[in-house]
């Protein structure tokens, strides 16, 4: 077993810290508390098995990404169909003022 910071397993599984403390408080991955330098620092007990199980469960990043930017090309759309909308009633109105 190899022992690995919060941070390093972090940045391993590209998860943020929070949710690694999460997993240690559910008890999703083994991890030991041991106090250095008078500070409490968790240690993630790394394991094969465990490992398997856990690069199981994350969601990829890129799915989360894809629908969400989907969402946002839509949103994007929809926005400058209104602003083209804007600017061509804007024209209308400089046109009827210079007339």
């Amino acid at each position: 077993m190899q022992k690995v910071t919060i941070k390093a397993y972090a940045v391993k599984h590209k998860l943020s810290m929070f949710n690694v403390m999460k997993m240690i408080k559910s008890g999703t991955v083994k991890s030991e508390e041991v106090e250095e330098e008078g500070k409490k620092v968790h240690y993630i007990l790394l394991d094969d098995k465990t490992e398997e199980e856990v690069a199981r469960s994350i969601i990829p990043l890129e799915a989360k990404q894809d629908v969400s930017l989907h969402e946002q090309v839509k949103h994007l759309t929809q926005e400058l169909a209104k602003l083209r909308e804007e600017v061509a009633l804007l024209k209308r109105s400089l046109l009827e003022k210079d007339q």
